[in-house]
């Protein structure tokens, strides 16, 4: 816990996370209103006890639940307000207000987990035609490949991906250095198809920023512009590509591809980077180190995608399976 964290209070911290659901996740209207309700449930209990979100134990979440089955509460009510706990926590985590998430491990009263939506490798490729196809012009398109390549290709967060630096892609890099949040970094390697995407816009890219200095020498209205630091500049406070910009984008892409628009989400391409990996065999603690997961816990949600796979082992190689 830092002391800015705690200094900051509860509904601060319930204001940035609802912020995050609908920047990152497309969480819906009514999605955010009921976190928000079982936040400000929890945040109350809390201070009555002189806790904060940022120093409450796992007893206390544990105690809260046991109170709420107390009042009466119904299972999927109770399910709800823990998942609720855990999303915020884990937010704050990623964010680096907390060193830990004390709901990560609790159970949840009997309700099922929900495993993480997902998209096809069929509609991952369809997904990727469709951004070559998007923007009214040549760089438009370029950049629109990039974006998704990359996403895809790393399983940034979105918000790692539109931030990024326009040094982390020169040299035609093999692994890229990704910032994440609470500073910290990792590299993740990139695919021959998300390298040739990145090679095609920088040079996009580049041409139109000397055009925009060309423009402004010829003009003689002054100093012309600064070339930016960000692989993806826009004219906004931030100097790059919003997380809102590139979440309208992500959906005329997905009208395009044939997709349900609301379907397909930055965090929903992050959970297609990591499932199709472990379909692929690759090792979990790979897969959470090129997520940025903290913890593997996080991770171990993806192993449901070996389901199959290990059954199909076991029914085609164990000596003593037989035909059904």
């Amino acid at each position: 816990m830092t002391g800015a964290a705690a200094a900051r209070p509860m509904e601060m911290w319930i204001s940035a996370f609802l912020d995050a659901q609908a920047a990152e996740r497309d969480a819906a209207v009514n999605t955010r209103l009921a976190y928000g309700r079982d936040l400000k449930d929890f945040a109350g209990y809390l201070q009555h006890r002189g806790l904060h979100f940022a120093d409450a134990p796992r007893e206390a979440v544990e105690d809260y639940l046991v109170r709420l089955d107390a009042d009466g509460l119904s299972k999927a009510t109770r399910a709800r307000r823990l998942a609720s706990i855990r999303q915020m926590y884990r937010f704050a985590h990623e964010e680096g207000w907390r060193a830990d998430n004390p709901a990560i491990r609790l159970s949840g009263p009997g309700k099922e987990k929900r495993l993480p939506m997902t998209l096809s490798k069929a509609e991952i490729e369809a997904l990727i035609a469709a951004a070559r196809e998007t923007g009214k012009t040549e760089a438009d398109r370029l950049r629109a490949t990039c974006l998704i390549e990359l996403l895809y290709a790393t399983g940034m967060r979105v918000s790692e991906l539109v931030s990024l630096p326009v040094a982390a892609g020169r040299g035609d890099p093999r692994m890229l250095l990704v910032r994440g949040k609470g500073g910290k970094e990792r590299l993740v390697p990139l695919s021959q198809p998300a390298r040739a995407a990145l090679r095609a816009w920088l040079v996009a890219r580049d041409a139109a920023e000397e055009e925009a200095r060309a423009k402004a020498a010829r003009r003689g209205t002054g100093r012309p512009p600064a070339p930016s630091r960000a692989l993806f500049p826009a004219r906004g406070a931030a100097g790059h590509l919003t997380r809102q910009g590139f979440f309208v984008a992500l959906k005329d892409m997905a009208i395009r591809a044939g997709l349900n628009p609301a379907k397909v989400t930055p965090h929903v391409l992050r959970h297609a980077f990591a499932t199709h990996l472990l379909e692929g065999g690759a090792d979990l603690r790979a897969i959470q180190m090129m997520l940025g997961h903290a913890d593997l816990a996080t991770t171990e949600i993806y192993t449901h995608v070996l389901d199959d796979r290990l059954k199909a082992l076991v029914l085609g190689h164990h000596p003593l399976a037989e035909d059904d």
